[in-house]
């Protein structure tokens, strides 16, 4: 094991500090857009197809991946969202702010493909394991942006302007991860298998993920909280989320991956149902532990399932950015009419149907559970 990390510490750590930007771009969507309706004169709903703009150019990188991955390097991906990142910052208007987001989006995609596989695949038996940890370090950067955000007073120039220095600096020194990466790139060891209703589970999953990022904060400010005590919430839901990933890193031998999303999934509908009920911003946060498995172990579950084509990785994300992109859109159409606490019965019903849906499945498909 420490032959490999030596062997492919430049792809390692490059990963990394990628992901930790990803974390922290991303995760400024939620805290900012109330921000951003106010400067552009946005209500909630519209400020909410921001999140879903980022999704849809999240789609259009796994796209490009599909088509010309072999083409495209660690850096080319960051340099995407440097560059949207710095148009997020620039506050150029309805249509800059958009295309920020749309470019952020394409750039996170394509570095979701060309990074996770390589992972994988890098380090051999380890791969579950290190592929947990590299996404778990999102989770870092996920929970440091919005309390710079808070401490920034709350601009979305400053703290976009933040993510698109910290995406310069690794353009500056991930050489090395380009070229270490770009032979695994092309190892395929066996056919491309579609799984296309084991996949609907991808789609529930990233779009329940993006709407309690993307959506949380603008829920917990309808339930009563103020903007920054939101803001906080989220970064607490993102600690929760690390603290999910991190145990993954020891604990994924002990479990079939199915059976911890099956999980996952139950936890965030019982969470949900508790935020409703109980207190929205503790059990929003208790709702990132189970946020913070749905990715890992489903992309585990259809790796296994569909092969080592080089197009299983870009098929394995569309599908869920398919539920990153629509979820989103159709549950900011009613935020405004949601009242205190809509938005969590929505997940909690969206959550237990998928779970339930899960152990029907797994039932019928042994090689699930294993």
């Amino acid at each position: 094991m420490n032959d490999l990390i030596k062997a492919n510490a430049g792809l390692l750590v490059a990963g990394v500090a990628t992901f930790m930007m990803m974390g922290a771009g991303s995760s400024l969507y939620g805290p900012a857009l109330p921000a951003f309706g106010r400067e552009l004169g946005l209500t909630a709903a519209e400020a909410g197809w921001l999140v879903s703009t980022h999704w849809i150019g999240c789609a259009a990188g796994v796209a490009a991946m599909y088509r010309l991955g072999a083409m495209i390097t660690p850096r080319m991906a960051v340099g995407l969202m440097a560059l949207g990142a710095l148009l997020l910052a620039l506050g150029l208007g309805v249509a800059g702010t958009f295309l920020g987001a749309l470019l952020f989006g394409a750039g996170y995609g394509c570095s979701t493909v060309v990074i996770n596989p390589r992972i994988l695949r890098a380090f051999g038996s380890s791969g579950t394991a290190m592929l947990s940890l590299l996404n778990a370090t999102f989770g870092i950067g996920a929970i440091l942006a919005p309390l710079a955000f808070v401490w920034v007073g709350s601009d979305p120039a400053l703290a976009f302007a933040g993510v698109a220095v910290f995406a310069g600096l690794i353009i500056l020194g991930s050489g090395a991860a380009d070229k270490a990466g770009a032979a695994t790139t092309a190892q395929s060891t066996g056919p491309f298998r579609p799984r296309f209703g084991l996949l609907c589970f991808a789609v529930f999953g990233i779009g329940l993920e993006a709407c309690l990022i993307g959506l949380g904060p603008t829920a917990l400010i309808a339930a009563g909280e103020a903007e920054d005590v939101a803001a906080q919430l989220l970064s607490g839901f993102f600690v929760a989320f690390l603290s999910a990933r991190v145990l993954l890193v020891f604990a994924a031998h002990l479990f079939a991956p199915f059976t911890l999303y099956l999980g996952a999934m139950a936890g965030a509908a019982v969470m949900a149902v508790l935020a409703a009920l109980v207190s929205p911003g503790v059990f929003f946060v208790g709702m990132g532990l189970s946020a913070g498995l749905f990715f890992p172990s489903f992309y585990v579950v259809a790796t296994k399932a569909m092969g080592d084509d080089s197009r299983v990785a870009p098929t394995i994300i569309a599908a869920g950015l398919l539920g990153g992109i629509v979820s989103p859109i159709l549950l900011g159409l009613v935020m405004d009419q949601l009242g205190k606490t809509g938005f969590f019965w929505i997940m909690a019903a969206v959550a237990g149907a998928t779970a339930l849906a899960a152990a029907i499945v797994s039932r019928r498909l042994p090689e699930l559970r294993r």
